[in-house]
């Protein structure tokens, strides 16, 4: 009997039948996942700011639609609705405009020089040795983490009439006398000496956070830049410039925000009782409710501050959503 030398035709493997089809009343249990798990993830946090806000915000409000002073303080008398008669008297009163064009200025100043020192030092630190950058990062760490008490209280001995070291080493130049010199003798220089106060604090996280940021920016796009012909300027402007601007612009915008709620550097340094030149939009809310005893007032001059940041961070998030728009 001759053996059969036929191979047995290959049978193709059966393929596997499709999933049957969800019906059209019934979710995804993933898709229903994924969309809730940002909000899980974001609920303690939104739970902390509601605890520790949601009071004190749902309070300032009550209380600029009402009379209250130390007698509905103290409960001798309850305290009377008075609808928008605080914010009437408030933007009535011209002393009002004054402290709010003062703070503006106030923090445009600290924020564009907070900005073009920040990122003239994260550019340095891109061209210096590694142990070079690593004192200056040391130094930009510990004077961010000073607090701002102990900070202001060295503003204050430096720039000190009579024991300042500032004065000292500024009268030994030809021609200059300021021994006994009192920078505190008129507003806009007191104000400078405590705007170099928030901007020494502010630097160093603007630093911190640009040079980060320029670690991202591709080497080969600037040297592409540079073959072009681009000088120095031109690389920063139309290729480093470009890629910081989402970074630039949250930058910007917490600056505005601290720096339009500056409260210790002015108070402290002003001994707790700043003179009318010196108040800004905080300082002068304070002193109308804890000074003035007028607390309605003071919650309005308040309520106003934080419509006005409200305004800042608008900007930034139609900012945010335009670059995110072109990317």
């Amino acid at each position: 009997m001759s053996a059969d030398t036929t191979t047995p035709a290959k049978v193709p493997p059966k393929r596997p039948s499709p999933p049957p089809p969800v019906p059209p009343g019934r979710p995804r249990s993933k898709k229903r996942s994924s969309a809730g798990a940002p909000w899980l993830l974001l609920a303690p946090c939104l739970l902390i700011l509601a605890l520790v806000m949601g009071y004190p915000l749902v309070r300032l409000v009550t209380l600029s639609f009402q009379k209250f002073g130390q007698s509905q303080l103290w409960g001798f008398q309850p305290a009377e609705s008075v609808g928008l008669d605080n914010f009437t008297g408030v933007l009535d009163d011209g002393e009002f405009w004054q402290v709010v064009v003062r703070t503006i200025v106030f923090a445009a100043g600290c924020v564009i020089l907070t900005m073009v020192l920040g990122m003239l030092i994260a550019l340095l630190l891109q061209r210096v040795s590694g142990w070079v950058k690593t004192l200056v990062n040391i130094a930009l760490v510990a004077s961010w983490g000073m607090p701002v008490i102990v900070a202001t209280t060295v503003f204050k001995w430096l720039f000190d009439s009579d024991y300042g070291i500032l004065n000292a080493v500024l009268s030994r130049l030809p021609g200059v006398e300021l021994i006994g010199h009192n920078w505190f003798a008129s507003g806009p220089q007191g104000l400078a000496v405590i705007m170099l106060l928030v901007i020494w604090g502010a630097v160093p996280f603007v630093v911190i956070t640009l040079s980060a940021g320029l670690t991202q920016v591709p080497a080969e796009l600037e040297e592409a830049a540079r073959l072009d012909g681009a000088g120095a300027w031109g690389v920063f402007r139309y290729v480093t410039l470009p890629i910081l601007k989402p970074i630039i612009v949250m930058l910007t915008t917490l600056s505005v925000i601290w720096d339009m709620g500056v409260f210790p550097q002015v108070f402290v340094m002003r001994n707790g009782h700043p003179e009318p030149e010196f108040q800004l939009l905080t300082t002068y809310s304070y002193d109308r409710a804890f000074v003035v005893n007028d607390y309605g007032q003071g919650s309005a001059i308040a309520l106003i501050t934080v419509l006005l940041l409200l305004g800042v961070v608008a900007v930034y998030m139609r900012q945010m959503l335009k670059i995110g728009e072109v990317e």
